[in-house]
């Protein structure tokens, strides 16, 4: 499972439980393909949006459910309550274990950053290349959930982090920095000024908890 779509839907107040139940039958329905992998509600950032997570086992299969989505009459089951309604395709990083849910992986939060990166001409197999190499070492703080390549849109890249709680995001970052372990040496240099970052929470439905 490396092909990703992490999709976002920004809510109205008060309907985070409403939209998260509707999502996971939607994800989970018989002629859903796929697998709902975090279902996250938005914390530090941009606020009343929802992060959907799928995995896919090949780029036939995101583009089938993507055709899904976009044909019915209520995407995710929450086509009377959200208010705008984003997906975006990604293939994850090659040498990377494709994302499980926390029952399988052992990785969990319950506190989860999702960080964009924009990248630069030619800087996609580099930055790939850089975090083989430093990953593991950054891992021994914190696990990355997934790292992926955008497959639409501006060159990009979105990893996701798990943390028990803020206080343990901001050590182990602090950390990283004063080991000389993260970021990649070098990799901020392929790299963008177009980079977002967003604290999100599993709903209840979230297989990443």
């Amino acid at each position: 499972m490396h092909y990703y779509e992490l999709a976002t839907l920004t809510l109205p107040m008060g309907t985070a439980g409403t939209a998260a139940t509707a999502v996971q039958a939607f994800a989970t329905a018989p002629e859903a393909q796929g697998q709902l992998l975090g279902c996250w509600f938005t914390d530090i950032g941009v606020l009343n949006q929802m992060l959907v997570l799928r995995g896919f086992d090949s780029l036939g299969a995101l583009e089938a459910e993507r055709t899904r989505t976009q044909a019915s009459a209520s995407p995710f089951g929450c086509g009377e309550i959200y208010q705008r309604l984003e997906q975006h395709s990604f293939r994850g990083f090659d040498w990377m274990k494709p994302a499980r849910p926390s029952a399988e992986s052992g990785i969990q939060g319950p506190v989860y950053e999702i960080r964009t990166y924009g990248i630069k001409p030619g800087g996609t197999q580099p930055t790939i290349d850089l975090w083989q190499e430093y990953l593991p070492p950054r891992e021994k703080l914190s696990p990355c959930v997934v790292a992926m390549v955008a497959l639409d849109g501006a060159a990009r890249f979105t990893n996701i982090w798990a943390y028990p709680t803020l206080d343990a995001r901001s050590r182990a970052r602090t950390d990283a920095v004063a080991q000389g372990i993260w970021p990649p040496k070098g990799g901020p240099a392929h790299l963008t000024t177009e980079m977002v970052s967003t604290i999100a929470m599993p709903t209840a439905v979230s297989p990443m908890k």
